[in-house]
């Protein structure tokens, strides 16, 4: 390893990788859930550095530890991967990676690993996700994640295994038996049983593998064997589609959403809901900017920009003024990022995040008493990664001020600066979004 190295331009173009190994394993009864037809898993995935990004922030910040600590895990993800990644239409690790301890590299390969799983499950038409660490207390193995919506809706919910390697035995075979073998001892076990979301119907095992000096790129999927398989594209609710979804697992998912924006107020009234927090003393507004971007209308935290955040109150209400923030904004976010490769900035597109936020303050303004079983909200398509040549739409060909990553949930990653805020809204608890 030569310390002379020049290092690599950073990361911006598409990737775009092949599914090398696919696996469907038996299981009885089969299907698991009658009615229920997997999407179809024979695909090409490609994905551009903000969608990587940001599902890697997803899945770190999707456990129940404290706010400080995820908030520490999604900064730490995105610096991450812009120096890790090597530029070029194929996945490769950079020069930088050779720096990396063996203990480091080991991390980075595993959140790269279920930041993939992420991007697939989504791809494959699954929105809404927990830990799955929420169906078992012990220390038994068991798989990463659980998702529901797409063509699990109505029946239950499916598990996900996800693993990375970057180690230099990576090879196509190595990266198949990882995939089965963590399918048969953490996702198996557990098809047929419920979960506080709903009963497990399907299970996924992904593992993702690059060797390092190499353009060498592996990635391989076990999945449940379901009779006579649906040959067509995976399942896509409509733009703004609304679905049932278990509230639990709405709440989860949005609680990393939230966190990602830094609307930890939000997030606190969300605890207090799933019962694991007391009453909150704030009954602040909790301020949002309105941003155009690609079309689109985004909500995003103005508490995610501001520098006051530990200065006394009466500061940050001066801050808050929208005198201020209209012509401050924009300046601010055009720094969030050193290497000015992609701004970091997560905001929730306005339907979706305007339609969960009066939901829950209608919980609220019942006590808690009144928490529906189900929440019907939208599901988006996606943009910034999919499974064919077309879906995939990190930038806007007739602008390319616009980089972005959405999620179906209506989480979005901004990889540029908007040009303009156009107004503010604001959630009050009891009150919902005005």
């Amino acid at each position: 390893m030569s310390s002379a190295a020049t290092p690599p331009s950073l990361w911006g173009t598409i990737k775009t990788v092949s599914l090398t190994g696919h696996t469907r394993h038996r299981h009885t009864p089969n299907p698991v859930s009658p009615g229920f037809k997997a999407p179809n898993a024979s695909l090409n995935l490609s994905f551009g550095p903000t969608a990587l990004a940001a599902a890697i922030a997803r899945t770190a910040t999707l456990r129940n530890a404290p706010i400080e600590l995820l908030r520490r895990w999604r900064n730490s993800a995105l610096e991450e991967l812009e120096l890790m990644v090597a530029d070029g239409a194929t996945f490769s690790l950079s020069a930088h990676f050779d720096y990396l301890s063996d203990t480091e590299r080991t991390f980075f390969a595993a959140r790269v690993g279920a930041g993939i799983t992420d991007i697939m499950m989504n791809a494959l038409g699954y929105t809404w996700r927990d830990n799955a660490a929420c169906i078992s207390s012990t220390l038994d193995p068991h798989a990463d994640f659980v998702y529901a919506g797409g063509n699990a809706s109505g029946y239950g919910v499916v598990l996900a295994e996800a693993h990375g390697s970057f180690a230099n035995n990576v090879s196509r075979a190595v990266i198949s038996r990882r995939a089965k073998h963590k399918y048969l001892r953490q996702v198996k076990p557990y098809l047929s049983t419920n979960s506080p979301h709903g009963p497990v119907i399907h299970g996924y095992s992904v593992a993702f593998g690059s060797k390092s000096g190499t353009l060498d790129t592996f990635l391989s999927l076990s999945e449940t064997h379901v009779r006579k398989p649906r040959l067509r594209p995976p399942h896509s609710a409509p733009s703004n589609m609304a679905t049932a979804t278990q509230t639990s697992l709405v709440l989860a998912s949005h609680r990393s959403n939230l966190i990602l924006m830094d609307a930890l107020t939000v997030v606190g009234w969300i605890d207090w809901v799933r019962g694991v927090a007391d009453y909150p003393d704030s009954h602040r507004p909790v301020e949002f900017l309105r941003i155009p971007y690609d079309g689109r209308w985004f909500l995003a935290c103005v508490d995610s920009l501001s520098p006051l955040a530990r200065l006394p109150i009466w500061i940050q209400e001066f801050w808050r003024d929208p005198r201020w923030w209209t012509y401050l904004a924009p300046a601010l976010l055009s720094r969030r990022n050193d290497f000015g490769q992609f701004a970091g900035w997560f905001v929730m597109e306005e339907q979706a995040c305007e339609r969960f936020l009066n939901a829950l303050s209608n919980i609220i303004r019942s006590g808690a008493r009144d928490v529906p079983r189900q929440f019907e909200l939208p599901s988006l398509d996606p943009v910034g990664f999919g499974i064919a040549e077309g879906t995939v739409a990190p930038r806007n060909e007739d602008n390319p001020n616009y980089t972005y990553a959405l999620f179906r949930d209506g989480l979005a990653l901004l990889g540029t600066p908007p040009q303009r805020a156009a107004d503010q809204r604001a959630w009050l608890p009891k009150e919902g979004l005005n």
